[in-house]
């Protein structure tokens, strides 16, 4: 089986989510006895981005 190369992840600018998506980015190099505690805290990281968004411009 071929394996094929993962493309860095696209900033999204804001600064939780993209930890997040560099830490699950970085999975290949890492043994995959560990992949579930990454995506755990990853999902952890995520929900609080969601439950704290970035405060934004003022809806008129």
């Amino acid at each position: 089986m071929t394996e094929v190369g993962v493309p860095a992840p696209t900033p999204t600018g804001i600064d939780a989510v993209d930890r997040v998506l560099d830490l699950v980015a970085g999975l290949d190099g890492r043994p995959i006895e560990e992949h579930a505690g990454v995506l755990e805290e990853a999902h952890g990281e995520l929900r609080r981005a969601l439950d704290s968004p970035p405060a934004g411009p003022a809806t008129p």
